[in-house]
């Protein structure tokens, strides 16, 4: 009875752990349509649209005008000689990735937790614990790498 209550609660919480980890490009796309209100008329969107067409030419042409009227600047830039050392390549970093590390962490100590926690079937609590604890480990390892910009 407690390793089907176990099981089940394992397979719950990576379902739900999986479903939130999804995006749901449903609501984005819904608020992209531009949604006019219904209270306005069609003689004041036509007025809207006469001003709009005026504040983009009015724009159009300060831009022209004073693209022409800036001074232009001519800087000098003077260089001693000195020597300068070789630019040394940059070094591809060498070793185990904080992913890798942290799914190897995350997967071990998961597994050692699922099956001190399942009694009946240590087998499968360290099955399922090794995927939870490996996949939170991975998430947080490379999460860890983009800040270094490993990635």
């Amino acid at each position: 009875m407690k390793s089907i209550f176990y099981t089940t609660t394992a397979v719950v919480v990576s379902a739900a752990l999986l479903m939130s980890s999804c995006k749901d490009n449903n609501r984005l796309a819904s608020e992209s349509i531009p949604v006019t209100p219904v209270s306005v008329t069609a003689s004041e969107y036509a007025e809207f649209k006469e001003w709009k067409q005026q504040q983009q030419l009015e724009n159009t042409t300060k831009t022209r005008t004073t693209a022409t009227a800036r001074p232009v600047v001519v800087h000098k830039h003077y260089t001693v000689n000195k020597t300068t050392p070789a630019v040394q390549p940059v070094k591809k970093k060498k070793g185990w990735s904080k992913a890798a590390k942290g799914t190897a962490i995350g997967a071990g100590a998961g597994a050692a937790a699922g099956a001190l926690i399942v009694k009946n079937n240590r087998a499968l609590g360290a099955v399922i614990g090794g995927v939870v604890g490996g996949g939170v480990g991975y998430g947080v390892g490379r999460s860890m790498d983009k800040k270094d910009g490993r990635y």
